[in-house]
């Protein structure tokens, strides 16, 4: 192999972060951030999505080693390992997942050796704010960067944030960063990779979730592994705005919508009777009707038919795969 397909990446030195020009402990924030690597089976009901193999960061924020990261890599997973910057090498086993914030925490099984990051107060950064992201991998995996927007987040796997954090340039290796103030504090934990237009040019940006989404729900998630609040409807159904239409561009197998009837291809015009031309007034509208459980009717438009068909929407944790007894 040559070396430049063998010499690990890293961001130039202009774009990292240095200790002196920081009004924080560089080095203890760096090494917060550990590695999380995680397995998950073959059968599971994410395998086909996400993969049976992930990898990303995860944040230490107690001083036993709790470690906060993003859930979807840590899903289903039957073996996890955190690794941190001086090598070592602990096995893991997932406490919480929480679906509404996409927040997961994981309990090391041994000692990381990690002094605990603090966390801070998200609500108090604004867009033109310096800020942080810091990946596993000291200096050259962290980068200096700036806070572009805070604003609602729709996905399409049926998640809403009211009000994410965005910040350019982007982190490419993004799944469970850290994103820090200039105090070195804890504000967000790194989601998503997404691409948008700006001033006429597409542009890559970090979406964080705000770290001020942890506080009301961590108590339930450490004692329960869930947050408390009762989960909202899943329908199994992955829509995506197209040229202002609202298109069912997938189904999850064996989900409540695929069992009603709802093909790919669909469009939705609304929800109980009501137009929800966008994804984020679908979610809101499908959510309003109750939590888990509870039927929803949808208007779909079908090769120029309008079609009505009512979902009787599940749990989404109900359909994970559930850790093994030992």
């Amino acid at each position: 192999m040559s070396e430049s397909k063998s010499k690990p990446w890293a961001f130039p030195e202009s774009l990292q972060p240095a200790a002196d020009d920081v009004a924080f402990d560089l080095a203890r924030a760096l090494d917060a951030v550990v590695l999380v690597r995680a397995e998950i089976p073959e059968d599971a009901f994410t395998a086909d999505t996400l993969g049976t193999e992930r990898a990303g960061y995860g944040v230490v924020i107690r001083e036993d080693g709790l470690t906060l990261t993003i859930g979807y890599l840590i899903t289903e997973a039957e073996t996890i390992w955190l690794t941190t910057n001086r090598g070592a090498v602990v096995a893991a086993t997932v406490i919480a997942y929480d679906q509404a914030t996409g927040f997961g925490l994981v309990q090391p099984l041994g000692t990381l050796g990690v002094r605990a990051m603090v966390r801070g107060n998200s609500s108090e950064v604004q867009p033109g704010d310096e800020v942080y992201v810091i990946g596993h991998g000291g200096r050259e995996h962290s980068l200096k960067t700036e806070v572009t927007a805070r604003r609602e987040f729709a996905g399409y796997w049926e998640y809403l944030l009211e009000e994410a954090i965005f910040t350019s340039p982007a982190h490419p290796q993004w799944g469970g960063a850290a994103l820090l103030d200039t105090g070195g504090r804890l504000i967000g934990i790194g989601s998503l990779l997404i691409q948008e237009e700006h001033a006429g040019a597409a542009r890559q940006v970090n979406m964080f979730v705000p770290i001020d989404l942890l506080a009301p729900i961590l108590d339930a998630m450490l004692t329960t592994g869930r947050s408390g609040l009762p989960p909202h409807p899943w329908l199994g159904l992955y829509a995506q705005e197209d040229d202002g239409r609202l298109v069912v561009a997938g189904l999850a197998s064996g989900g409540p919508a695929e069992r009603a009837g709802v093909n790919i291809g669909d469009l939705v015009l609304g929800v109980a009777d009501e137009r929800t031309p966008g994804l984020s007034k679908f979610l809101r509208r499908v959510w309003s009707l109750g939590t888990a459980g509870v039927e929803v009717p949808l208007q779909l438009a079908r090769q120029g038919d309008v079609l009505r068909v009512r979902v009787r929407s599940a749990d989404r944790n109900d359909f994970f795969r559930k850790p093994r007894l030992h």
